[in-house]
């Protein structure tokens, strides 16, 4: 698998989890704060779209996963 792969992979679980531990009506309900992951993960998606550098991309090429096209 590829960085970028990795990276989505990453971001979709994040998100999930922290959905599934923030939504009032999930049977994994924790705290609303919770909501607040995913709205980062999702800011980051989005700033990622727009200016092609993602931290969570640095990183899994710093562990010495190929980067992708």
């Amino acid at each position: 698998m590829t960085s970028w792969q990795i990276t989505r992979i990453g971001a979709g679980l994040i998100v999930l989890v922290t959905l599934s531990l923030g939504a009032p009506a999930s049977p994994f309900f924790v705290s609303a704060w919770w909501l607040w992951a995913t709205a980062f993960v999702g800011a980051n998606l989005l700033q990622s779209g727009f200016t092609q550098w993602c931290p969570m991309e640095i990183v899994m090429r710093k562990l010495g996963v190929r980067g992708g096209a």
